[in-house]
């Protein structure tokens, strides 16, 4: 990219990115005409991933701290004891409820309590409109306004347009959506780019990170950690009743086995090569709750002994500890999506080893000024992958400067158009 056309392109996302916070503020505004509006949102898509299990407190951490006035009532989709304790442990505040809908009714009465209650829904982020039922029954049963903030959307079929049409703001987490919803007939200025809520992730569970660490001597700053995926995920691995058929089984295996080896000897060879040029030690850990189950194949049973016995492993873990353990590590090397974020949200350095299969959504790192640290894994070596973690390795300072300046254009432009609107409820 020329110096001329990378400079508009930081324009263009600085804009974006400008538009995209004050239009939630006003349209909120505007369409409450209150100063202290009940916010209903959703979010929680599933309990297995702690990506997606972030998005709901990063959510929550950017609401309170833009709009402290509001209260925030949590429409969750998923169901996990666990995971509500710990949103409840960190935001008591925050109320959880649950429902189905059915015809476009939710089925429990907390739900239809809040529905009178909130002044505005909100779609949180996720990999698409997976709350599509939520939204419609909203708009059906109150009129009242509704958005979508931090949404990746690579399809838009005719009920999500005719829902979108509705819509009084659509933030896209990456602007390649913003060129499917145009493409797809879909404009104006209520649509615009708005980064991820988990790069707004507060949450942190120190104490059971420094524990963990002690106990694998892992030292601050002296180990990276490595997370792998399949091409596919593979839910009938995770959900017994996901309802997959053998035929949908055998596809997805057949695409995972194919790529799992070539994919995973790239980043094994970065593993080898830190070990044995630091001698520092590496923790492979999950996103997801299957990839404890393979992690053993891919990242660590091929390694030599001298480099396996540098290898530490976590099981499935929460996003406050994941996120408390990122902050301590040197470099994360994901080919998951969101660990990268959470890294980055605690000032490391990360590198997204981005699998074709993985939507869209990845070319939010490109938007955020994260490129260099972005591999298109087929496009990549191993020794790419070392070569940048070995120069991350000789110029840390510079690295966490990059961080830094990345995270300074998310968190610049929250901060700037979420005061706008506290400024026009005074």
């Amino acid at each position: 990219m020329k110096p001329n056309q990378h400079q508009n392109r930081r324009n263009f996302l600085r804009q974006a990115s400008l538009l995209s916070a004050s239009l939630l503020a006003s349209r909120i505004v505007l369409a409450t005409g209150k100063p202290d509006p009940v916010i209903l949102f959703t979010s929680g898509w599933q309990d297995v991933n702690i990506g997606d299990i972030a998005h709901t407190p990063g959510l929550i951490a950017l609401l309170k701290k833009r709009l402290p006035q509001a209260k925030l009532i949590l429409w969750k989709r998923s169901s996990s004891a666990k995971v509500e304790t710990m949103l409840n442990h960190y935001y008591p505040d925050v109320r959880i409820i649950h429902s189905q809908v059915k015809d476009n009714v939710p089925q429990a009465e907390e739900v239809k309590q809040a529905f009178q209650q909130a002044d505005f829904f909100l779609h949180g982020s996720g990999p698409l409109v997976v709350a599509a039922d939520y939204l419609e029954a909203w708009h059906a049963q109150t009129h009242k306004p509704f958005g979508l903030f931090g949404v990746t959307i690579q399809d838009v079929y005719p009920a999500l347009k005719t829902l979108l049409a509705n819509a009084s703001l659509i933030f896209t987490r990456e602007t390649a959506s913003i060129e499917v919803l145009r493409k797809a007939g879909l404009s104006g200025s209520h649509i615009a780019f708005a980064p991820d809520a988990t790069f707004a992730l507060t949450i942190r569970d120190d104490e059971k990170a420094k524990a963990f660490l002690a106990a694998n001597d892992l030292k601050p700053r002296q180990f990276i950690c490595a997370i792998p995926r399949l091409r596919m995920t593979p839910y009938y691995r995770i959900n017994a009743n996901s309802g997959w058929s053998a035929e949908k089984i055998k596809e997805v295996d057949t695409l995972n086995d194919t790529w799992k080896e070539a994919d995973h000897a790239k980043l094994r060879e970065a593993m080898i090569a830190w070990v044995r040029q630091t001698g520092n030690k590496v923790l492979a850990c999950p996103e997801m709750t299957y990839q404890v189950d393979i992690m053993d194949e891919l990242l660590i049973d091929p390694l030599p002994a001298d480099v396996k016995a540098k290898v530490v492993r976590h099981l499935y873990w929460l996003p406050d500890e994941a996120a408390a353990v990122y902050a301590q590590a040197h470099t994360v090397l994901s080919f998951e999506c969101h660990s990268p974020i959470m890294a980055a949200v605690n000032g490391t350095p990360c590198f997204y080893l981005r699998q074709p299969q993985d939507t869209i959504k990845g070319q939010m790192y490109y938007d955020l000024g994260l490129g260099d640290w972005t591999f298109e894994i087929e496009q990549t070596t191993g020794q790419q992958i070392t070569d940048r973690l070995m120069q991350v390795t000789k110029n840390y300072k510079a690295a966490q400067q990059n961080v830094r300046k990345a995270l300074s254009n998310v968190n610049d432009r929250y901060d700037e158009t979420f005061q706008l609107l506290r400024k026009t409820w005074l």
